[in-house]
């Protein structure tokens, strides 16, 4: 079966044109090998996806016959993916977190105060270990 189809039909892609756009950008490989849409797999080959900014590491079970339902993908595909994969997720989502929402303008005096005194802070404690070194 097609790389693209596969991976459609095991629901790691919502349509099959998403899962051939994924293939053709270099997001679905075989070991280090970059696959085409139309590489054929096999029961054994272990794949890794980029999605969502997670590499799913991927092991091929079985080949279905069409797409299957989501209870019965474990059929098919074992997912080897490192849990450390999924926390990397989760401290980029509270890195990106800010209390101002996107688009909302240019900061007011308040933050630019704020942003201000963190620099000055900041440029303070970086000469401090050079003066003690000069001493």
């Amino acid at each position: 079966m097609r790389v693209d189809k596969f991976l459609w039909c095991v629901r790691y892609f919502k349509t099959r044109s998403l899962a051939t756009n994924a293939c053709k950008q270099g997001k679905v490989r075989l070991g280090e090998e970059i696959m085409k849409p139309s590489k054929e797999v096999f029961p054994g080959d272990k794949l890794r996806v980029r999605k969502n900014q997670i590499n799913y590491e991927l092991e091929v079970l079985d080949i279905p016959k069409s797409r299957v339902g989501a209870k019965l993908v474990n059929l098919y595909v074992l997912d080897v993916t490192p849990k450390e994969a999924f926390e990397n997720l989760e401290l980029l989502k509270y890195s990106k977190d800010y209390y101002r929402k996107k688009g909302t303008g240019r900061p007011t005096k308040k933050d630019r105060r704020d942003i201000d005194d963190w620099f000055e802070t900041t440029a303070d404690e970086i000469k401090k270990p050079k003066e003690k070194e000069d001493e």
